[in-house]
């Protein structure tokens, strides 16, 4: 009986085993990275939504927080490690409504690396147990955390194309 597009092609299913700390540690990569290539940025060009769009950079980066931990905490029915307000404000849906200031673009910045660290730490504890599976609006099933690190580059992806999209458009101006 097959099992997935792969078992066809291959007779075979194979399992991938991928240590959720090289995940996390690519994460983070990816975050510095996205951080270094917006620093030359004020926060009038981190604010500024482009016309036809939706959102701007400073949204992008605030919600890859958010996202992660929606993704990780609240679906594990686990405290998380940013406020209600920030989760809420950058959550899926949403847009920006106010400007965000130099203050707090620096605390997200810290907190696009700090929060991985946490994650760390909290998978080392067992942390998220109490996790609900469910699937997600592009179709993929997400049983546990380690689900959610497999889909997590995916999401930061996509967000990191849009960031490079509006950091084009604003410094065209």
């Amino acid at each position: 009986m097959k099992t997935s597009l792969l078992e066809e092609d291959l007779g075979e299913v194979i399992p991938i085993f991928i240590p959720m700390n090289k995940l996390i540690d690519t994460l983070i990569k990816t975050r510095q990275k996205l951080i270094a290539g917006i620093d030359d940025l004020n926060a009038e060009q981190l604010n500024h939504i482009p016309q036809g769009f939706k959102n701007n950079i400073i949204w992008n980066l605030a919600h890859l927080v958010s996202a992660q931990q929606g993704l990780c905490y609240l679906r594990a029915n686990a405290p998380m490690r940013v406020t209600a307000q920030m989760r809420e404000e950058y959550a899926p849906g949403t847009k920006p409504e106010r400007f965000i200031g130099d203050e707090e673009i620096t605390e997200i910045k810290e907190l696009l690396i700090s929060t991985l660290h946490q994650l760390q730490a909290d998978l080392d504890s067992n942390y998220f147990a109490g996790y609900t599976s469910w699937v997600n609006r592009h179709d993929i099933e997400l049983n546990n955390v380690n689900d959610v690190l497999c889909y997590l580059p995916f999401h930061e992806g996509l967000h990191a194309d849009r960031i490079a999209v509006y950091k084009k458009l604003i410094t065209e101006i």
